[in-house]
C-alpha cells in the first residue's frame, strides 16, 4: 500500500514538473514578445517625433520627402530674427523640398530687411532650395524687398503690394521746449554728430546729408527689385514713388507672378518640386507660454510696442505707413 502511494506521488511529481516548466517557458516568451513589441512601438513613436520636430514642428504626418517649410514674416520688421534662423534651419534640412515665406508685413528697418533678403538668396543659391512668397494682406516696402529675392511671388487680388521707397521720420518738439522754457544742451565733436536732433530743425547741410543717405538706400532697393524680378533698373525706378498697388495691379506690372491665396501657393509649390498629393507643411515651433504668462495674462496692450518706440528715434525704414 505504501509502495503504491509512493509510486503515485512520484508520478504526480514527474507530471507537475514538466507542466510548471512549460508554463515558465510560455511566460518567458510572453515577456520577450511583449518587450519586443513595446520597443517596436517606442521606436515608431520616436521616429515620428523626430520627423515632426527635426525642423521645429509640423502640421501633419507624411512622407519624409513630401515636406514644405513655412516661415511667417509678420508685422513691422525690426529684427532679422527669428526669420533668418528659420530659413537657415529649413535650408539645412534635406527633407524640406521647398520653403514658403508667408508674408503679412508693411516692411520695416532697412538693415533688417536686407539681412532677410540676403538669407533668402543664400538658401536659394547654396542650398538649391526653392523659396516661394505668399502675400496675404500686405507685402509692402521692406517686406516686398525680401519677397523680390524669391523664386515666385503669389498675392491675392486685393493684397497691398509695393511701396518701393525709403523713409526717415521723427517728431520735432523744439517749440514745446521753448514753451516750457527748457533748453536742449548738446556737446558734440562734429557738425553732423547730432543730425536729426528732435529739439531743433535740420540745417540745410544736414538736410542734404540725410537726403544723400536715403537716396543711396533707395538705389539699393530699386536694384534689388530689378535683379529679383528680372526687370530693368530704370523701369523699376519709374514706378518707385512710394505708391502701393493691389495684387491684380502688381501682376500687370510684373511685381508678382500669380494671383492666388496661401492654399494655391502650396499646391503650385508642391507640384513644382515633384510632390504628388497633399504635402506636409512644417512650421517652426511657437514659443511655449509659461505658467506665469497664464497667471499674469496679456499685458502687451499696456506696454509701449517696439513700433511705437521706433517712432521716437531717428532711423531709416523700408516701411509703408
Amino acid at each position: 500500500m505504501d509502495q503504491g502511494i509512493a509510486s503515485y506521488t512520484n508520478l504526480a511529481r514527474c507530471y507537475t514538473f514538466p507542466m510548471a516548466e512549460g508554463r515558465s517557458r510560455t511566460l518567458l516568451w510572453v515577456l520577450i514578445g511583449g518587450g519586443a513589441f513595446f520597443l517596436f512601438v517606442l521606436a515608431v513613436f520616436t521616429l515620428v517625433y523626430l520627423a515632426l520636430h527635426a525642423t521645429g514642428g509640423g502640421t501633419g504626418i507624411g512622407g519624409f520627402g513630401d515636406r514644405i517649410g513655412v516661415v511667417d514674416l509678420e508685422g513691422v520688421i525690426l529684427s532679422p530674427q527669428p526669420v533668418v534662423d528659420q530659413l537657415k534651419k529649413f535650408g539645412d534640412d534635406s527633407s524640406i523640398k521647398a520653403i514658403i515665406l508667408h508674408v503679412n508685413s508693411p516692411g520695416g528697418g532697412v538693415a533688417a530687411s536686407e539681412e532677410i533678403y540676403r538669407e533668402v538668396k543664400r538658401v536659394r543659391s547654396e542650398k538649391k532650395k526653392k523659396i516661394v512668397v505668399s502675400i496675404e494682406t500686405v507685402g509692402a516696402s521692406g517686406a516686398f524687398y525680401v519677397a523680390s529675392a524669391s523664386d515666385k511671388i503669389f498675392a491675392d487680388q486685393g493684397s497691398i503690394v509695393g511701396s518701393i521707397g525709403v523713409i526717415a521720420q521723427w517728431v520735432n518738439y523744439g517749440d514745446l521746449l521753448k514753451w516750457a522754457k527748457l533748453k536742449d544742451v548738446v556737446i558734440k565733436t562734429g557738425e553732423f554728430k547730432d543730425t536729426g536732433n528732435p529739439a531743433r530743425d535740420l540745417t540745410p547741410a544736414e538736410q542734404a546729408y540725410m537726403q544723400s543717405l536715403i537716396d543711396n538706400m533707395f538705389g539699393q532697393f530699386i536694384k534689388a527689385v530689378a535683379d529679383g524680378r528680372g526687370l530693368k533698373y530704370d523701369d523699376v525706378k519709374s514706378i518707385a514713388n512710394g505708391k502701393v498697388w493691389t495684387g491684380e495691379q502688381a501682376k500687370e506690372m510684373k511685381l508678382i507672378d500669380s494671383i492666388g491665396d496661401f492654399e494655391a501657393t502650396v499646391a503650385d509649390t508642391a507640384k513644382s518640386v515633384g510632390i504628388s498629393g497633399e504635402p506636409t507643411l512644417v512650421r517652426p515651433e511657437k514659443d511655449r507660454r509659461t505658467l506665469l504668462d497664464l497667471l499674469t495674462g496679456d499685458l502687451s496692450r499696456y506696454i509701449p510696442s517696439r513700433e511705437k518706440l521706433m517712432e521716437q528715434q531717428v532711423g531709416f525704414y523700408y516701411l509703408w505707413k
